[in-house]
């Protein structure tokens, strides 16, 4: 660690890199239950954005986990360094221009927080908001049952807690729109 000198000045920055990609470049942190819609979102904003021309990045829980967090569970400790792993390449993504759509759980204000310190400018927190029961119904992934028999440890909404967000920068409630007038609402968001 002796010989790591992070503070290198970058020659461009990132708004000479929005500038050639001609987009604003920003981090949308979408938060919220298993199921809610954070992830079905963020596949239709995508879309709707590389339509309109912008260059787009999702991160999403699932991919990361499989990937470069596949060592880590869903305790506390190792949630933190997800987010910790995953803030870290979103302000990557972040100061090369691109838009970058996180889909996350991140179940506290705390790891939120976190996120957006390691992140700094031009984050945005979304909140979908869907009721455990709404989540529960869904439950594409099964997960929630197993969650109930017990197969599941630290399953956010079960036997872990969410936090919601106090004052997010977007809620958009998954249950009282259709899934077209949520990802609407995401893009006029992100482009306005």
């Amino acid at each position: 660690m002796n010989n790591i000198h992070p503070n290198f000045d970058q020659l461009l920055s990132q708004k000479d890199q929005e500038k050639l990609l001609n987009q604003k470049a920003g981090v949308y942190w979408l938060t919220g239950l298993s199921g809610s819609g954070k992830s079905t979102l963020a596949k239709l904003v995508e879309q709707l954005l590389y339509d309109k021309g912008h260059l787009v990045k999702v991160l999403d829980g699932d991919n990361i986990r499989s990937g470069i967090n596949n060592d880590l569970a869903f305790n506390l400790e190792d949630r933190y360094e997800n987010i910790r792993r995953v803030s870290e390449i979103a302000k990557l993504f972040k100061e090369t221009g691109i838009i970058v759509i996180c889909c996350f759980v991140s179940p506290t204000i705390e790891l939120r927080n976190k996120a957006k310190e390691i992140i700094q400018s031009d984050f945005y927190e979304i909140f979908i908001n869907a009721s455990l029961e709404t989540c529960e119904n869904r439950d594409v992934k099964g997960l929630y049952k197993k969650a109930r028999k017990g197969d599941i440890k630290d399953f956010t909404g079960i036997s872990s807690p969410f936090e919601a967000p106090t004052n997010p920068s977007l809620e958009i409630s998954t249950e009282n729109h259709t899934i077209e007038a949520s990802a609407n609402l995401l893009f006029e968001f992100i482009t306005k």
